[in-house]
């Protein structure tokens, strides 16, 4: 059985839940939209969710992001079709839906209320965008990545036997 994720804005406002196979908090996101809206140490974790289980109390008080991405890869400015929630009261991030990936939702562990699996090793990705400051703590077994790894969240849970079923 999936495990069940229970998160919340800092205010309260907004409460949420999710079921993850995959619940161990091991990527590290550098890009410029994850350390500006909810990275604080220079990088965001995101989580994976399964988006039909999705259920969200305070609707009402959700906002919604959409970034828009120039960069070396992009010629012209484009508007993310990822869809970034917050909540409007307090500023929280909480979660990532992009409907290009219909049957997933990207819950911020740093809205995760639930207690997370400790992650055995950690992905750092994006590090070609991480802001000058930024000195990652790139710990032995731990891997790294200028844009983005060829394993996925699953595919990484699953050879690990992290997944959760």
């Amino acid at each position: 059985m999936p495990m069940l994720l229970k998160g919340s804005c800092r205010c309260g406002a907004v409460r949420f839940q999710v079921e993850s196979h995959t619940p161990v908090p091991f990527m590290l996101c550098y890009c410029s939209i994850c350390r500006k809206q909810q990275g604080g140490g220079g990088y965001a974790i995101n989580l994976g969710g399964d988006s039909s289980t999705l259920k969200v109390e305070g609707e009402e008080h959700l906002g919604l992001y959409r970034a828009e991405i120039e960069d070396e890869e992009r010629t012209h400015c484009e508007v993310s079709t990822g869809e970034r929630r917050f909540c409007r009261e307090c500023g929280s991030a909480l979660w990532l839906y992009d409907p290009t990936w219909p049957e997933l939702v990207h819950p911020f562990a740093s809205a995760i209320d639930s207690e997370l699996p400790k992650a055995p090793e950690r992905v750092h990705l994006m590090l070609k965008y991480k802001a000058s400051w930024v000195e990652p703590n790139i710990r032995d077994g731990d891997r790294t990545f200028d844009i983005y790894p060829e394993e996925s969240i699953a595919d990484w849970h699953k050879k690990r036997g992290l997944w959760v079923d």
